[in-house]
């Protein structure tokens, strides 16, 4: 269960403070984040895994926010980063650079060189053409780049197709049957290092056995490596752990750990993982207002001011976030995402709407909950949108010429805007005009 988002006396809180009073002054839409539900995943990871000695890299493509990513340093953790753009942030947030790892399928030579410069932990290798790369650059800076090959060891994570990246026909990792291969190469390249192997199967995993399987489809390659004297210290096991956007759906980390941990410490290595979701996904939510309540035909739509621009998972993956009233005076006091008790109230209104919730956007997919039972919404009420902690505010766009939401961080009672709402200004901030019509501008 995640208590962080609650409700009391009718009303959803985060942390201490009511959701309503923080939509008052940042208005809507808005994201809500609880800190302590960010901290409080990330130790669960830590303690599961103590006996391999994790360092627990949050990945920072699913929310990075400066204000989530300090919390994060402060608490000890690492940080995955995929691109010049993360790694600047998660430094900018007080990250050791010693802690960051670089992954993606396409680093350019100039992200590299920066990521030599900031001295960070190691780069997770995806080809052949990249060790070349990434040797040649280091080369020039007369350095040894520390690396890890990302392997893809051909195994189901079982998830959605757009967030499966273990199996063959993925763009991510190097296959078994290549892995040699680049081994061979690595010796022949003078300036660089192999310092682990990384495997990364996919996001939204809820069997405990994918990551397991995954460790054992790699294990002979560690082994033949390590004959080869080459000096491996970590084994990168990716992220992926599932969350509950459903109750019941995500899996407690020691689940995973009590597969996972006996494999990695018999090879005698320390683990890194890059959780992002599992640190974050129910750690926030998206907060609406009603504008219309529109009968058309045999539907009722809710019209809310949120749009498939500040959250597109429903969009493109036809993801399920729970929604439901900011206010409402038939939940119980301690009803909280994870329980049973706000779908069972879904299940029980006698006298709410079925409705389609969507947004302003000029497109058919612009919505975020289709064919949901809630209570009868009145212009101007809010909702929340639930499970928003992770690939809400990251993947937010400007479609439609609309500025991204503000964002809020929850500490206890405290509570602050760790990013201001977007005007339109913030929008056509260095767009040009034509020659003439700028010269005319001038005048």
């Amino acid at each position: 269960m995640n208590e962080e988002f609650h409700y009391k006396n009718g009303e959803l809180y985060c942390e201490d403070v009511p959701v309503q009073q923080i939509a008052a002054k940042a208005g809507t839409p808005v994201y809500i984040y609880s800190q302590n539900h960010f901290l409080k995943q990330h130790e669960s990871i830590v303690q599961a895994f103590k006996n391999v000695e994790p360092l627990v890299c949050y990945s920072v493509k699913s929310n990075s926010n400066l204000g989530i990513l300090r919390a994060m340093a402060l608490a000890g953790s690492g940080f995955d980063a995929v691109s010049k753009g993360e790694i600047y942030r998660a430094l900018r947030a007080g990250a050791e650079p010693n802690k960051i790892v670089f992954a993606g399928v396409g680093k350019t030579p100039d992200e590299i060189d920066y990521a030599l410069e900031q001295g960070i932990l190691m780069f997770n290798v995806e080809s052949e053409a990249e060790l070349d790369t990434i040797s040649k650059v280091a080369a020039k800076r007369k350095t040894e780049a520390p690396i890890a090959l990302r392997i893809n060891p051909d195994v189901d994570p079982k998830t959605h197709k757009y967030i499966s990246t273990g199996k063959r026909e993925n763009k991510f990792g190097i296959d078994l049957s290549r892995a040699e291969a680049c081994a061979k190469r690595i010796k022949e390249l003078k300036n660089l290092r192999l310092r682990g192997l990384h495997i990364h199967i996919g996001s939204q995993i809820t069997q405990d056995d994918r990551h397991a399987e995954a460790i054992d489809k790699v294990t002979p390659f560690i082994k033949k490596l390590k004959e080869q004297d080459f000096p491996l210290e970590f084994l990168n096991v990716g992220g992926g752990y599932g969350i509950s956007y459903h109750p019941g759906e995500g899996l407690p980390i020691n689940d995973f750990a009590t597969k996972m941990v006996p494999k990695i410490k018999a090879l005698g290595l320390k683990m890194l993982c890059e959780p992002g979701r599992f640190i974050s996904g129910n750690g926030g939510i998206l907060v609406t207002q009603v504008i219309y309540d529109k009968p058309s035909g045999d539907k009722n739509f809710l019209i809310v001011d949120a749009a498939m621009n500040d959250l597109l998972r429903p969009s493109i993956y036809q993801a399920y976030h729970l929604t439901w009233p900011v206010k409402h005076k038939g939940l119980a006091d301690g009803a909280a995402l994870g329980d049973n008790s706000l779908l069972e109230k879904e299940e029980a209104i006698k006298d709410g709407t079925t409705y389609d919730v969507v947004g302003p956007i000029c497109e058919s997919g612009d919505y975020f909950a289709l064919g949901r039972k809630l209570p009868t919404m009145n212009d101007g009420e809010l909702l929340a949108v639930f499970s928003c902690g992770a690939y809400g505010m990251a993947m937010a766009s400007n479609y439609n010429t609309r500025g991204r939401p503000a964002e809020v961080i929850v500490d206890g009672d405290n509570y602050w805007v760790a990013r201001e709402r977007e005007t339109i200004e913030d929008q056509i901030r260095g767009e040009r005009l034509t020659p003439r019509e700028l010269n005319q501008a001038k005048a």
